[in-house]
């Protein structure tokens, strides 16, 4: 798969997720076989404003594959200020969300609040691609709610502004990640333009990848929440040898967070990353019970030797 003048070595890609794509699990799916990595999701405002916490986030740990960088934001100066950031020099593609249903995001008017605004879809666009030598491409949503589904005519808005290619997560933001994915409307989308569609929503395994790509034609899928303690997804959605040991990639994950964040900080990060290792595991209540009490690394370590072992997988 091809995005503007990245190639990718397959059509396998890891979205975006607050709280989640951090460094660590970036690298154990490229690692795993993930064509393109996303970030999660970074302020242009903050990046622009030099956000402490914004260089956390630009954190690149990733073998073998590209990484895009995801930003967010309403306003097309800021996005050509941050597409200009030195920061992003080693990021491959530039992603912009217009696909975040979070509240307080769609109150600023960025996210999915742009789903209801074309004219500044094309400029926000426009301004990036004007000011990078990096592909830039776009998530969006199905629409902003079952009476707006416009994918089709926001990708085509997309296009027209100079996106190199557009995700699509096929729920609307009225339905945030609950309902059924409609993957007729990443279909719609396909139809409608020529760039490069990303089909997004429900892929969890590899027939699920295989129904995405035969309903939809799309060129790409995105994986998010399957990939959540599973970063051997794209391994096994290839039919790829691998193996997978919960408790080595919990500590590969640890390692890399060491590098760049306070212990605190890693603490709190890997609280949700636990229960979602520990869904293939016997011990997932014990695991949810023990994070309550986690506050230090020997507290975390302990943790991770106790309930993650070769033996409790089911």
């Amino acid at each position: 798969m091809k995005i503007g003048n990245v190639v990718l070595k397959n059509d396998l890609i890891l979205a975006p997720m607050a709280n989640y794509t951090d460094a660590g699990f970036r690298r154990l799916a490229s690692l795993y076989g993930a064509g393109l990595t996303v970030t999660e999701m970074v302020s242009a405002k903050g990046l622009c404003y030099g956000n402490p916490n914004t260089n956390a986030l630009l954190k690149i740990a990733e073998e073998g594959c590209p990484v895009a960088v995801q930003l967010f934001g309403s306003d097309p100066e800021y996005i050509k200020r941050a597409v200009e950031h030195p920061l992003l020099k080693p990021f491959d593609i530039i992603d912009i969300n217009m696909g975040c249903p979070v509240p307080k995001i769609v109150k600023n008017g960025e996210g999915s609040a742009l789903m209801n605004d074309p004219e500044k879809v094309y400029a926000i666009v426009k301004s990036a691609v004007e000011n990078t030598d990096k592909p830039v491409t776009v998530k969006i949503r199905a629409g902003f709610s079952g009476d707006s589904v416009n994918a089709p005519e926001i990708a085509k808005v997309i296009e027209e502004a100079g996106g190199s290619a557009v995700s699509v997560h096929a729920r609307t933001r009225e339905q945030f990640y609950s309902g059924k994915a409609d993957r007729d409307v990443i279909k719609r989308v396909k139809e409608r333009v020529k760039i490069p569609v990303v089909g997004n929503g429900d892929v969890i395994c590899k027939n699920d990848y295989l129904e995405m790509k035969k309903e939809t034609s799309c060129d790409g899928v995105m994986i998010g929440r399957g990939a959540l303690g599973r970063p051997y997804i794209f391994s096994e959605i290839q039919d790829k040898p691998y193996e997978f040991n919960v408790k080595d990639a919990i500590m590969q994950h640890i390692a890399v967070l060491k590098t760049y964040l306070p212990e605190r900080t890693v603490i709190n990060q890997m609280k949700a990353q636990l229960c979602w290792y520990a869904k293939n595991t016997r011990h997932a209540k014990e695991v949810r019970r023990a994070i309550t009490d986690m506050n230090d690394m020997e507290k975390l370590i302990e943790t991770t030797d106790k309930y993650f072992t070769g033996e409790n997988l089911l």
